[in-house]
C-alpha cells in the first residue's frame, strides 16, 4: 500500500481504537480531549512519515505517539479533574510511564462499552448514529454530514450537544448491569440496523450502495457476538440479516452505478460464503422463544437468497411479511409485502392492496405501482413511473425509473 493511501486507511482502522481506549480511560467528560489526542496523533504521522519514511510497524508507532500525547496532556492537567489525574497517575510508578492499554482485548471491550454509552436514551437516534460513526467507525465530520444530507456545522453542533448531554447525565463508559443490558441492547441494535440501512440504500452521496457503512455496522454487530454478555439471539439475527443483504452487494448495481432490481440481478454474483454465514447466524438466533423483528427480516432476506423463482419461495416470503406487519407495522414493510403478494396471488390483487397504502410522498410506492400495472394498463404504469421520477431524490433512482418509462414508450410505439 502506498504511503498516501496508508495513512487514510490507518485513520479509518486505528483512530476509532485509540479514541475508544482514551475515552474509556479519561471518562465521558473528556471525550473531546480523547478525540483531539487521536487526531493529533495522525497529524504527526502526516508531518513525519513523508520525510522519515513509514515505520516498520505503523500501528505501533501511532499507539506510541498517542500514549506520549496523552501523557503530555495529563502533565498539563488543565482539562482534567484532579480525580482523573490522581487515578491515572496512581496506576503507574511514574507519570511518564503512563500506560495506555491498546491490547486487542481492551480495544474490543472499550469499543463495545463506548457503543453502549453512546446509545443512551438521553440522546436522539440521529445523535447516536453520528457519534457511532465518529468515535467507533473513524468517519470524518464531512462524511457524517454527507450521510445525514446536511453540513459540517450542523453535525458539529449535533455531536457537541450529544456529548454535553452524555456528560450531564454522567454516563459511564462501561457495560450496563445485567438487568439493564437487554433494554440498552435494543437501542444499540436499532443504531446498528439504521447504520446498515443507510449504507444499503444511500441517498446521502447519490449512491445506490455505501459498503463502508454496511461493513462498519457488520463489524460492530460481530463484536457484540464475540462478547459473551451481548451474544444474544437478536444480535445473531441482525448479523444474519446483514450477511444475507451483503451477499447480493455485487449484483445490486451495474457498471454505471445504477441499481439493479431484484428480478434482474445476476445470481452468479451473489456471495455464497456470506449466505452460508447468514444461515449460521440465523440458526444460532433460533435458540430462543422470543422472536424479534430481526429474526423475521432475516428470514425474509434468507428466502431472497434462494436462487429460483418458485411459488414456495414467495409463499414463505409473504407469510414472513405478514408476521412482520403484526410484530412491527411500518409503511415500508407493507409496501414490500405487496411485492411478495404479487408474486403469489398476481398483480391485480397486489394493485388493490398497494393502492390502499396511499404512500403519495414515496417514490418507491409509485415505482411499485408502475411495475404492477405493466402489462395490465401501460398508460397507468407510465403515469406512476413519471410520478416516481418526480419524487426520486438520487440520479441513480431517476435513471432506473427513466428506463422503465422508455421501455413503455417503445412498447406503445409512436403516438
Amino acid at each position: 500500500m502506498q504511503q498516501l493511501d496508508l495513512i487514510p486507511h490507518l485513520f479509518r482502522t486505528e483512530f476509532r481504537k485509540i479514541t475508544a481506549v482514551l475515552c474509556k480511560q479519561f471518562g465521558m467528560e473528556h471525550i473531546q480531549v480523547a478525540e483531539d489526542i487521536a487526531g493529533d496523533t495522525f497529524l504527526a504521522a502526516f508531518e513525519t512519515w513523508p520525510y522519515k519514511g513509514i515505520p516498520a510497524n505503523p500501528a505501533a508507532w501511532l499507539y506510541a505517539v498517542a500514549k506520549n500525547k496523552a501523557r503530555n496532556q495529563l502533565a498539563r492537567a488543565g482539562h482534567f479533574s484532579n480525580k482523573i489525574v490522581k487515578e491515572l497517575i496512581a496506576t503507574t510508578e511514574k507519570e511518564d510511564e503512563l500506560e495506555i492499554d491498546l491490547s486487542d482485548q481492551n480495544i474490543s471491550d472499550s469499543q463495545l462499552q463506548m457503543l453502549f454509552a453512546i446509545c443512551h436514551p438521553s440522546i436522539s437516534v440521529e445523535a447516536q448514529i453520528g457519534l457511532s460513526l465518529r468515535l467507533l467507525c473513524g468517519f470524518g465530520i464531512d462524511e457524517i454530514a454527507s450521510a445525514f444530507l446536511t453540513n459540517k456545522e450542523t453535525i458539529n453542533k449535533r455531536l457537541s450537544r450529544a456529548k454535553e448531554k452524555l456528560r450531564g447525565e454522567k454516563v459511564v463508559i462501561e457495560f450496563p448491569g445485567e438487568t439493564e443490558i437487554i433494554k440498552r441492547l435494543d437501542a444499540v441494535l436499532t443504531t446498528l440496523y439504521l447504520l446498515f440501512s443507510e449504507g444499503y440504500y444511500s441517498e446521502s452521496q447519490d449512491s445506490v450502495l455505501r459498503k463502508d457503512l454496511c461493513l462498519e455496522a457488520m463489524r460492530l454487530t460481530y463484536m457484540l457476538i464475540e462478547n459473551e454478555t451481548t451474544n444474544q439471539p437478536s444480535v445473531n439475527a441482525l448479523l444474519a440479516l446483514m450477511c444475507f443483504h451483503a451477499s447480493r452487494f455485487e449484483a445490486r448495481k451495474n457498471s454505471q452505478g445504477e441499481i439493479v432490481l431484484y428480478d434482474d440481478q445476476d445470481v452468479s454474483l451473489w456471495n455464497d460464503e456470506l449466505i452460508a454465514r447468514g444461515v449460521y447466524f440465523l440458526n444460532k438466533a433460533s435458540h430462543t422463544t422470543a422472536v424479534s423483528k430481526y429474526h423475521i427480516e432475516a428470514g425474509i432476506a434468507y428466502w431472497h437468497t434462494i436462487k429460483n423463482d418458485s411459488q414456495e419461495k414467495w409463499e414463505h416470503i409473504l407469510q414472513l411479511h405478514n408476521q412482520l406487519l403484526v410484530t412491527e407495522y411500518s409503511p415500508v414493510a407493507a409496501l414490500n409485502r405487496t411485492y411478495a403478494l404479487s408474486k403469489v396471488h398476481g398483480k391485480k390483487m397486489a394493485i388493490v392492496e398497494a393502492e390502499k397504502l396511499n404512500l403519495y410522498g414515496n417514490h418507491f410506492y409509485f415505482t411499485l405501482l408502475g411495475e404492477l400495472y405493466k402489462g395490465i394498463d401501460d398508460g397507468k404504469a407510465k403515469e406512476h413511473f413519471v410520478k416516481a421520477y418526480s419524487l426520486a431524490k438520487t440520479n441513480t433512482d431517476k435513471n432506473t425509473i427513466q428506463r422503465n418509462i422508455d421501455s413503455l414508450m417503445l412498447l406503445r410505439g409512436p403516438s
